[in-house]
């Protein structure tokens, strides 16, 4: 477990935070629909947002882990198709803590392969509940042998905690929206095997 990092806001205040656009569209009769739903089994701000983490985490497959062929990236869509790559599941995630008023950011990890190689950009969520100050940072890719990302706010348990050795590196920036790299790939992207093939390696700094 890893002691809370320093996030920074790409934008001031929170209001971008709680905003919906094309991509984090939780405006959309499903989103609302399932926030409605979990918000009925929770009734309060913390208890939803570890029932929603949960929900992505669990429900909707990382389309890597199940072979699924099939590129998601609207919120909408992650939840109506249930399947996406980290990318999306955080674009999931984000819509539904937003639906609730709940800040909701998109971040990012460098990662490689375990010999350095081949780094790539990681997405996760970091979100900010009321009463507490800062943000937490949170990863709703999916569990797996060897990935155990959990709910936690005081520590992280994240899925891929980053090897400094290897290069790999916390990017601290907390987007509002998804970065162009980030959305390019996924946009252009005919199915998943070229996605794979096609993931940023850099995000705009701060």
């Amino acid at each position: 477990m890893l002691p809370i990092m320093e996030l920074i806001q790409e934008h001031p205040g929170l209001a971008p935070y709680l905003a919906a656009d094309d991509v984090i569209d939780h405006g959309h009769p499903l989103v609302q629909q399932t926030a409605d739903t979990l918000w009925a089994d929770t009734g309060d701000a913390y208890s939803y947002a570890q029932a929603a983490f949960e929900f992505v985490r669990d429900t909707v497959p990382h389309s890597n882990d199940a072979g699924d062929p099939r590129v998601t990236w609207r919120a909408s869509d992650v939840l109506g198709q249930r399947t996406g790559i980290c990318y999306a599941k955080s674009h999931a995630l984000a819509a539904l803590l937003r639906a609730r008023a709940i800040p909701a950011a998109l971040c990012y990890q460098l990662l490689t392969e375990d010999d350095g190689s081949h780094p790539v950009i990681h997405g996760l969520i970091a979100l900010r509940l009321p009463g507490r100050a800062g943000w937490s940072r949170l990863d709703p890719r999916g569990n797996k042998p060897g990935v155990d990302a959990r709910f936690s706010l005081d520590t992280e348990r994240l899925a891929f905690p980053v090897r400094p050795e290897l290069g790999e590196i916390d990017h601290p920036v907390l987007y509002a929206a998804p970065p162009e790299p980030v959305l390019e790939a996924l946009r252009t992207a005919p199915d998943r095997a070229a996605l794979m093939r096609s993931l940023p390696t850099a995000v705009p700094a701060s």
